[in-house]
């Protein structure tokens, strides 16, 4: 299971796409993510495993910048054939949200 959000806006998108992860973090508490996008500073990407609020920290939400971004909140992905009663371990390439 997992929640995924997005933004197009004219202002900058960061803080409300930590609001919404927060919001949808009963949909995965495995991992976080969020890529910003922003004509002056390109792709900005933050993503670890955790919970979101400790995924995201002051410093990490400063360089953010962008006003189009994505976000991402995930439980464990099983490996193949193991099926889902028997949840994957977390690990930091696991967390999602990919940029590049």
């Amino acid at each position: 299971m997992c929640g995924v959000v997005g933004i197009v806006s004219t202002e900058p998108v960061a803080q409300a796409l930590y609001n919404a992860l927060t919001v949808l973090q009963h949909r995965g508490q495995d991992a976080a993510g969020i890529v910003t996008w922003g004509e002056e500073f390109g792709l900005k990407q933050r993503k670890s495993n955790g919970l979101v609020r400790d995924v995201f920290r002051q410093r990490h939400m400063i360089n953010l910048t962008g006003h189009v971004g994505i976000g991402h909140v995930r439980y464990p992905i099983p490996p193949p054939g193991r099926g889902w009663l028997s949840r994957g371990s977390a690990s930091s390439p696991r967390s999602q949200t990919r940029c590049g």
